[in-house]
């Protein structure tokens, strides 16, 4: 049986790719457009991504299992420092880095300090050098050199995450060095991650996308009941804030806040789960949760 599966599988490569960062240089954006489905929340705020997610590819004769990190940067708080932690402690699971630099608004500081990380680690890593779409042709070309001459990448790739240029070579380039072996999750699986985590991950991206700088940083999602019957699922979710004046505004006047962060959040479930749902808003304040070790364990950070 064992043989079996070897010839099966034979010239087959599978392994497992940390995609790593500054904050906002767009590791989420590349990983819905590779996977075409939308596994993980965007923004255009720095630091959307909290946790570690779990994107599968299949390709005929490869399959790449990424894993989406928060922005590495020098934190202090103690939200942040848990999500640096995150993303770093993924790379000791990574067969292959892929280390995306933001060629619109590199950041020195950032890319310095995790590069060091990446040198620590001495794994096989390749770079993308995101946003081409908005630089002149003169800064890729400036870009290739500049890097390619700072570490010895496998490859360094030019693309677009957001228009897609590039990111099939991207991909080709990766799946080439991922060990030889057989596949590691069956060929419908996209995700590892629960739907109760994507719907609490979704309600947050619209929170984001919805409210003033302030609020996203200071809001947390927790869903308290999800349950599924005759083509509905019907979910329970709080907003956590840390103050009552963020609690106001992301109620807003008369409810209308929450209601349109309510209805973008449903119809984006709705669309992913291909069924109806209903969703239930609340929104309640936890002072200084992200200072708040027992809470950021129970907000699962």
């Amino acid at each position: 049986m064992r043989e079996d599966r070897g010839n099966r599988f034979k010239g087959f490569r599978s392994g497992f790719v940390m995609l790593a960062g500054a904050p906002n240089v767009g590791k989420s954006t590349l990983l819905n457009r590779m996977l075409g489905e939308k596994v993980s929340i965007t923004s255009r705020k720095a630091q959307t991504t909290r946790n570690r997610i779990l994107g599968v590819l299949h390709q005929k004769d490869a399959q790449l299992i990424f894993l989406d990190t928060p922005g590495v940067h020098k934190a202090t708080q103690a939200l942040n420092v848990r999500m640096v932690d995150v993303a770093l402690a993924a790379m000791a699971d990574a067969d292959l880095i892929l280390f995306m630099v933001d060629l619109k608004s590199p950041d020195p500081d950032a890319e310095t300090f995790l590069l060091e990380k990446i040198r620590q680690q001495q794994r096989p890593a390749v770079l993308a050098l995101n946003k081409t779409d908005q630089v002149r042709s003169e800064t890729v070309l400036q870009a290739i050199d500049h890097w390619r001459t700072t570490y010895p990448f496998q490859a360094v790739v030019p693309i677009s995450a957001k228009h897609g240029h590039q990111v099939d070579a991207l991909i080709r380039e990766m799946a080439d060095l991922m060990p030889e072996g057989p596949p590691f999750f069956p060929e419908d699986a996209v995700t590892d991650m629960p739907e109760r985590f994507i719907a609490a991950e979704m309600i947050r991206e619209k929170v984001f996308r919805l409210t003033g700088q302030e609020i996203p940083y200071a809001t947390a999602v927790t869903v308290e009941s999800f349950k599924e019957k005759e083509g509905l699922v019907s979910i329970h979710a709080t907003i956590h804030v840390e103050r009552s004046s963020q609690k106001a505004i992301v109620i807003g006047r008369e409810g209308a806040k929450l209601k349109q962060i309510g209805r973008a959040a449903r119809e984006e479930l709705e669309r992913m789960m291909g069924t109806r749902v209903f969703l239930k808003l609340f929104v309640r304040v936890q002072k200084n949760w992200s200072r708040d070790t027992r809470a950021l364990r129970k907000f699962g950070y």
